[in-house]
């Protein structure tokens, strides 16, 4: 799969995490490091606004990426994303060198299509609960995917998908089916929707709550006495 996303950087030879501030402080820089294919990790400090804007498209997070920086051009994926706890800020990113004829590991994103026309939910009157939004995988960088399309139209109330019976582009293997049938999880699955029922009171509830109210309308009625 041919990159679509470029990122410009920067090489940067301060390290730290005092130098780590200073770069999103004074310069609004998100400090980065670039490691794989048997090479140094690289530190790398990235425009915050580029970075921002290209992480807005879901795509980014399982597409392989031109980085250029110190006049070379390398392909990476994105490894790992730190962001702000509280702000609308990125604090740190990973990223890991692709070589074209290695497999690579990556969470890519799971698309739910035909929910509205799902036989669990149109003519059943379930729910649909998705369980997970992404897969691990493992694969050769030129058959990684946007996303990996998971049909539901035909689910019925009460039915799951797992991931064994994800219908998966060629050259993809998900690697949590390799440990076992144990850990072959349900992805998505069409739930019976959850009723709220009234607490239904006893007779003997009832009888109480009237007689307490005989009694406080007796006391209302009752003319307070003189103490003169």
């Amino acid at each position: 799969m041919a990159a679509e996303f470029e990122l410009k950087a920067e090489l940067r030879t301060d390290k730290g995490k005092g130098a780590s501030r200073r770069l999103r402080r004074n310069a609004d820089l998100v400090p980065a490091i670039l490691y794989g294919a048997g090479k140094d990790p690289q530190p790398l400090s990235i425009p915050h606004k580029d970075l921002h804007k290209a992480c807005e498209n879901e795509a980014f997070f399982s597409h392989i990426i031109t980085i250029k920086a110190g006049g070379k051009a390398q392909e990476v994926i994105l490894k790992d994303l730190q962001r702000h706890p509280a702000k609308d800020r990125i604090m740190h990113a990973d990223f890991f060198r692709v070589q074209m004829d290695q497999t690579i590991v990556v969470e890519v994103p799971l698309h739910f299509t035909n929910e509205e026309s799902c036989v669990g939910v149109k003519q059943e009157g379930g729910n649909v609960s998705h369980t997970m939004t992404s897969l691990e995988v493992s694969c050769l960088p030129g058959d990684l995917p946007e996303y990996i399309e998971v049909d539901i139209r035909n689910l019925g109330l009460g039915s799951s998908i797992h991931m064994s019976e994800i219908v998966l582009p060629e050259g993809l293997t998900i690697l949590e089916l390799a440990l076992g049938e144990d850990h072959d999880q349900v992805v998505v699955a069409v739930h019976v929707p959850r009723r709220v029922e009234e607490p239904v009171e006893t007779v003997e509830e009832v009888a109480e709550d009237e007689t307490e109210e005989a009694a406080a309308e007796e006391d209302s009625d009752e003319e307070p006495s003189d103490d003169e």
